[in-house]
């Protein structure tokens, strides 16, 4: 099966550092988006990666990222879209007409694995769609608008999805036509495949494999960058 990756890091960053666009923010040396495509470039199962960013970044992206650090599988640099959604959708419509899964992952999530991108891929070959995802630890309530809570959730069912999400792409392109026409927006891309009435196969992730949106959790990011280097260093 022919793979590729829409990495999507099109984010205006509203949430980070004033100024600053959190996907090229430095976390140990190089961009928070090199540390993602340090497992995406080369990882087996990945044939080649379209990498979705803001119009005005791509020559920067393209300096300071991809020649800086010579990354070999990027194919195509994408211009991203007002919304995620849209960026996802820009990258879907620039791959190559023989591509048979997508593996999309968000470019703020540098800790992903090689592990977890060929898992997801695989898995989508047999079941059309897979995300990783992990249980809830905290407790979480329903709220009302004006800040009441309506009832609190059976945490036992609830878990917190993650990227890479893979999917045949036949599927993922069907799914973001219907979201398209009928003006729908998700908060991921296994969302607009569940509207379709398909079964997402879930994968463990890692509690490490976070999302960096605040600067909280570029601490974190920090922190869990060192942990591993140290672990490294004990292999070693």
């Amino acid at each position: 099966m022919k793979a590729d990756a829409i990495i999507v890091s099109a984010g205006k960053g509203q949430r980070f550092m004033e100024g600053k666009k959190k996907q090229f923010f430095p976390l140990g040396g190089k961009p928070i988006l090199a540390h993602t495509l340090d497992q995406f470039d080369p990882c087996p199962l990945i044939r080649s990666i379209l990498l979705v960013v803001a119009e005005e970044d791509r020559d920067y992206c393209l300096t300071e990222v991809i020649e800086k650090f010579h990354y070999k599988k990027i194919s195509r640099i994408i211009p991203g879209g007002k919304q995620r959604q849209d960026s996802v959708r820009n990258g879907l419509e620039a791959l190559s007409e023989d591509t048979e899964i997508i593996a999309i992952h968000d470019g703020v999530r540098p800790f992903v694995t090689k592990e977890m991108i060929e898992d997801t891929i695989r898995a989508a070959i047999r079941y059309g769609g897979a995300i990783l995802a992990m249980p809830v630890k905290d407790t979480i309530k329903m709220v009302h608008s004006d800040g009441t809570v309506l009832k609190t959730l059976d945490r036992e069912s609830l878990y917190q999805a993650q990227t890479p999400q893979a999917f045949q792409v036949a599927l993922i392109k069907e799914a973001y036509h219907k979201a398209m026409k009928e003006g729908f927006v998700g908060t991921d891309d296994a969302s607009l495949v569940e509207r379709l009435g398909k079964r997402i196969h879930i994968l463990p992730g890692s509690y490490t494999n976070i999302k960096i949106t605040t600067l909280e959790d570029l601490m974190l990011a920090n922190i869990i960058l060192k942990m591993r280097a140290k672990t490294k260093g004990e292999k070693g």
